[in-house]
């Protein structure tokens, strides 16, 4: 009953920081209230974060902010054709001691950091988007044959063009595959735009504030995956996930039909620890069927493809993977 009662009061703390740190965001970064708790939950969930969207949408602006409010030691690379994977990882140098020794030293690269901005990530070559693969899964790199560990906590927040701008290049699957979420900065409405214009033009930017030391990211982390999860969500995240690949032998005709290649089961364990995070974040102790439902999109769509036909007909993941939660839903219920 103690660690049961110690495990609500830890959640219900957490809960005051984290609106602490939603405000000061929101302070900066103005009217994208989805876009900052997407956001949010990656670093509580421990992971990465894909913020697909237009040029000046002021996704490097939010990624700024988290990095102050989090209190993270952040590093920015922005991504270009001629980048090379040292550029990012580091490189070893050959020094000369003034009595004539001579030994190589390694120069870190901007990985080695707690919160990396990878701006404009498909701008750069395969080969170099490729260098962030073991970096993200392993929180760790191979360089010269040495294993060299990355900061604690570390996460990678890549924005990315949508891929039909010009000079692009479509990240590998097995790359999007290790972004738990991905999030989408659509254009504001109206009255936003005016808040943005009003905030930003002035003498005066807004200052954001830390509320969270890189310890407490950490501690926060272990919280969230002490958070129970009903048998009930558990189940309709299986059947999600599961109905989502076009071999599985409970896949709606939606699915067969339109998907070439579906979700793995890193996409039920990101759902997982998404639910909890979408939980955390609106003051709950536990998540809920619909909070299975509001994370499907962001955590399925970058882990699955279309067929070549299904984009000629105009299909869009989004509307296969609505259909599918709710055909999934409406099962669950007759059950």
């Amino acid at each position: 009953m103690a660690k049961a009662e110690n495990l609500v009061a830890d959640i219900e703390n957490l809960g005051k920081k984290l609106a602490q740190a939603k405000s000061s965001i929101t302070n900066r970064f103005i009217g994208q209230e989805r876009v900052v708790n997407l956001t949010l939950s990656a670093l509580l969930c421990g992971g990465h974060g894909l913020l697909v969207g237009l040029p000046g949408l002021g996704k490097t602006r939010l990624v700024d902010a988290l990095s102050t409010v989090m209190g993270l030691d952040g590093s920015r690379i922005q991504f270009t054709p001629d980048l090379m994977p040292a550029d990012i990882l580091g490189s070893e140098v050959l020094d000369e001691t003034p009595d004539g020794k001579r030994a190589f030293r390694f120069i870190q690269g901007p990985v080695f950091c707690q919160l990396l901005l990878a701006d404009e990530i498909n701008r750069a070559s395969p080969r170099t988007q490729s260098a962030l693969l073991q970096a993200m899964q392993e929180h760790q790199v191979s360089i010269a044959g040495v294993e060299r560990p990355l900061g604690a906590p570390f996460h990678v927040l890549a924005t990315q063009n949508p891929i039909e701008q010009e000079g692009t290049y479509p990240l590998p699957e097995a790359q999007l595959d290790r972004f738990l979420v991905q999030i989408d900065v659509e254009y504001p409405d109206r009255q936003t735009e005016r808040d943005i214009i009003l905030a930003t033009t002035g003498i005066e930017d807004s200052e954001v504030s830390q509320v969270f030391t890189a310890q407490e990211l950490l501690e926060a982390q272990d919280i969230l995956r002490r958070i129970p999860v009903g048998d009930s969500v558990v189940d309709l995240i299986l059947d999600l996930v599961r109905a989502c690949r076009p071999d599985d032998e409970n896949a709606p005709d939606i699915v067969r039909e339109n998907v070439s290649w579906g979700a793995g089961p890193r996409a039920a364990q990101a759902l997982m620890m998404m639910v909890r995070a979408a939980a955390l974040l609106d003051g709950r102790l536990a998540p809920s069927p619909d909070d299975v439902l509001d994370m499907a999109r962001p955590v399925l769509k970058h882990r699955m493809a279309l067929s070549f036909a299904a984009r000629a007909r105009g299909q869009t993941l989004e509307g296969v993977i609505d259909a599918v939660a709710a055909q999934v839903l409406k099962s669950e219920a007759a059950t």
